[in-house]
C-alpha cells in the first residue's frame, strides 16, 4: 500500500472537534440527569461483550465529530486494506495479517497475498501444532527416559512471552490436570534460574519461541535450560556422556517456533518439531499463532478453536458494523479523544478477575509498542500527541493503591474496567456471596469516577468543614465498562482483538504504522557493542562515554 501525506489535523472535523472541546463542560451528573436514554444508547453489544461507553467525557456531538474525524482519515478503508493483504507496514513494506490467524477454514473469498495461499498456510501449521500437543497432552510423547510430559516451560521475550503467559494464567481452569506451563523471558539468570529450580528434567519440555531464532535473551536463556536439562539427566543416570545421548535428550525435550531451520537443528531440535508462523505477524499480535504452543498443550486444541473464535467474532463486528455502533472503532476514536484534545497521558486498565492479573501488562506492549512513535508512516513528524502509557492491577488490588489519584488527583486517567457475572469459584464467606460483593467494588467505581460527590453532599454527612474540601470528589472522571457472562476462551479471544483494533484505529487516525517497532532496536545493538568492555575488553569500553564509561568501572569494582 502506498503511503500518502496523512496528517489527521488538517481534515475539517480535527479543528471541528478543537472548537468543540473549547465550548465543553464535562458534566456526566447534568447529562445523566437529563438525558435518561443515555446510559441504552451509549450501551453496545460486542459478541459477548457488553461495553457502557456512557460514563465517558462525551456528548452526541462529540461522537458524531470523532466519527467524521475516523471517516475523513479513511480509518475503516485502511482496515479493509489491511484484511486485504496490503503493505499496510510500510517501513518494512509487508502486509499485516494477525486476523488471518484466527480465520475459521474454508473462508470465503479464500485469502492469497503476495502468491500465497495464506488459509492454507496458516490451517497447515495449525494442525501440526494441534497434533503436537495432542501428544503432549495424552502421554504419547515423553522425555528420553519414557516419562510423560509434566510441565512445558516456554523461553521467549515479548510478544512470545506475554502473550502466552497471559492467556495460560486467564484460562488457568481449562488447563489439563497434571500438566502445568511456566515461562522463562528475563535475561537476567534469576529468571531460568527459578523457573527450572524445582523441576524435573525427565518430565519438562521447553518451547524455544524465536521466529529468526537469534533473539539474544531468548537464546541465551535456551542454552542455559539445555545445560540445565543435561546436568539434571546425568546426575539421575539417565544420561551417557556423549554427544549422541545429548543430542537425543535435546529432541526430546526441546522444541523451537521458529522459521530458521537450520538455526534450530544446530541447536540440536528435530526441524520437524519447529513450528512457524510468517513475518506478517508482529510479536505483539501472534499469541494466536504457534506462539500460543504453550498454550494449545495446556488447554487443548478444542479450547484454542474456541479462542480464535472469539477473536474472528470481533473482527468480523469491525468489517461489517455501522461506525455509530462499532465498538472497537468507537473505543479508538475516545482514546484520540483523551488524548489529543483532554490532554491524556495514560490509560488504565482494570480487570476486576484475578485470572486477568497479566492482562494490563499485555497491553503495555500491544499498545505503547504498537503507537509509541513519533513519526508518520509518510516520514513526516506528527502533529498530535500519539500514544499514551497503559498500565493496571487486578481490582480490587488497584483500590487500595492507585485509586487515589484516579479519583483525586490532578491528572485525567481514562479507565477500563472489566468484569464478568459469573465467577470460576463461587465462594461464600458465611451467607455472603463473595463474587457479587467483589463487583459491588467494580460498579461502585465507576459511579465514584463519573458522579463524584459534592461539598454540600459531604457537609450533609456531618463532616467537619475544615476537611471538606479533602472529602469532596469532583467526578467527571471518564471510566468504560466491559462485561460478559463469564471468561471463557472465546471472551478472552475476544478481549485481546477489542483492545488489537483499538489500537489499530488510533494508529490509523494518526497516520502512523503500528506494526513496526524500531524503538526497540537501538538498545540491542549497544546492548552487544558494550557486552565485550564488561569482560575486559579495553577498547570497548574506551568507546562508551564518560557516564556509562563510570558505571562500569564502578561494576566491575562491585562484582562479586
Amino acid at each position: 500500500m502506498a503511503a500518502p501525506s496523512h496528517d489527521p489535523t488538517s481534515v475539517p472535523a480535527w479543528a471541528a472537534l478543537q472548537q468543540h472541546r473549547q465550548a465543553l463542560t464535562p458534566d456526566l451528573r447534568g447529562w445523566f440527569d437529563a438525558d435518561p436514554e443515555r446510559a441504552e444508547r451509549l450501551s453496545l453489544d460486542l459478541a459477548d461483550l457488553r461495553v457502557d461507553l456512557s460514563k465517558n467525557l462525551v456528548t452526541d456531538e462529540t461522537v458524531t465529530l470523532l466519527l467524521q474525524l475516523a471517516e475523513q482519515t479513511g480509518v475503516l478503508e485502511r482496515f479493509a486494506a489491511m484484511l486485504a493483504g496490503e503493505h499496510i507496514n510500510v517501513t518494512e513494506d509487508r502486509a499485516v495479517l494477525h486476523t488471518a490467524l484466527r480465520r475459521p477454514e474454508g473462508a470465503q473469498p479464500a485469502l492469497r497475498v503476495d502468491g500465497q495461499d495464506v488459509d492454507a498456510d496458516v490451517h497447515a501449521e495449525l494442525a501440526k501444532v494441534y497434533a503436537f500437543a495432542e501428544q503432549v497432552r495424552s502421554g504419547e510423547w515423553t522425555g528420553v527416559t519414557g516419562k510423560r510430559i509434566t510441565t512445558v516451560v516456554n523461553i521467549g521475550i515479548g510478544g512470545s512471552d506475554l502473550g502466552p503467559v497471559m492467556v495460560y494464567e486467564a484460562l488457568k481452569p481449562h488447563v489439563q490436570p497434571g500438566l502445568e506451563c511456566r515461562f522463562v523471558s528475563n535475561i537476567d539468570p534469576t529468571d531460568i534460574a527459578e523457573t527450572t529450580a524445582d523441576l524435573d528434567p525427565e518430565t519438562t519440555l521447553f518451547i524455544v519461541a524465536s521466529k529468526t531464532f537469534g533473539t539474544l535473551e531468548t537464546l541465551t536463556n535456551a542454552r542455559l535450560a539445555r545445560a540445565w536439562l543435561w546436568r539434571g539427566l546425568s546426575a539421575a543416570g539417565a544420561l551417557a556422556d556423549d554427544d549422541d545421548a545429548r543430542r537425543d535428550a535435546v529432541a526430546r525435550h526441546f522444541v523451537a517456533v521458529s522459521t530458521a531451520l537450520q538455526k534450530v537443528a544446530d541447536f540440536g531440535i528435530d526441524p520437524a518439531n519447529a513450528f512457524g508462523f510468517w513475518d506478517w505477524v508482529g510479536g505483539r499480535y501472534s499469541v494466536d499463532s504457534a506462539i500460543g504452543t504453550a498454550v494449545v498443550i495446556a488447554i487443548g486444541p478444542e479450547r484454542f478453536a474456541e479462542f480464535l473464535a472469539g477473536f474472528h467474532a470481533v473482527d468480523e463486528h469491525v468489517r461489517s458494523t455501522p461506525p455509530e455502533r462499532n465498538v472497537p472503532l468507537l473505543m479508538g476514536l475516545l482514546n484520540v479523544w483523551y488524548v489529543d484534545f483532554l490532554d491524556a497521558h495514560t490509560h488504565a486498565v482494570l480487570p476486576y478477575s484475578q485470572y486477568l492479573h497479566r492482562f494490563p501488562a499485555y497491553l503495555q506492549q500491544l499498545t505503547m509498542e504498537s503507537n509509541g512513535k513519533s513519526v508518520r508512516w509518510d516520514g513526516r513528524p506528527v502533529t498530535t500527541a500519539t500514544g499514551e502509557v497503559f498500565w493496571g492491577e487486578p481490582g480490587t488490588n488497584g483500590q487500595h493503591a492507585f485509586y487515589q489519584l484516579i479519583h483525586q488527583g490532578t491528572r485525567l486517567v481514562p479507565a477500563d474496567f472489566l468484569a464478568f457475572a459469573t465467577p470460576q469459584h463461587a465462594l461464600t464467606d458465611g451467607d455472603a456471596d463473595v463474587h457479587a460483593l467483589f463487583l459491588a467494588n467494580f460498579f461502585a467505581q465507576t459511579k465514584a469516577l463519573a458522579f463524584g460527590k459534592t461539598a454540600d453532599e459531604v457537609r450533609a454527612e456531618g463532616t467537619a468543614e475544615d476537611v471538606v474540601a479533602a472529602r469532596v470528589f469532583s467526578g467527571n472522571r471518564p471510566t468504560t465498562s466491559i462485561m460478559a457472562a463469564a471468561l471463557t476462551p472465546s471472551v478472552l479471544g475476544q478481549l485481546i482483538a477489542l483492545y488489537e483494533h483499538v489500537t489499530f484505529v488510533q494508529g490509523a487516525v494518526w497516520g502512523i504504522d503500528s506494526f513496526d517497532q524500531w524503538g526497540v532496536e537501538l538498545g540491542k545493538q549497544l546492548a552487544q557493542q558494550i557486552a565485550p568492555a564488561l569482560t575486559g575488553d579495553a577498547g570497548a569500553l574506551a568507546a562508551q562515554d564518560p557516564s556509562t564509561r563510570s558505571l562500569i568501572d564502578w561494576y566491575q569494582a562491585h562484582r562479586a
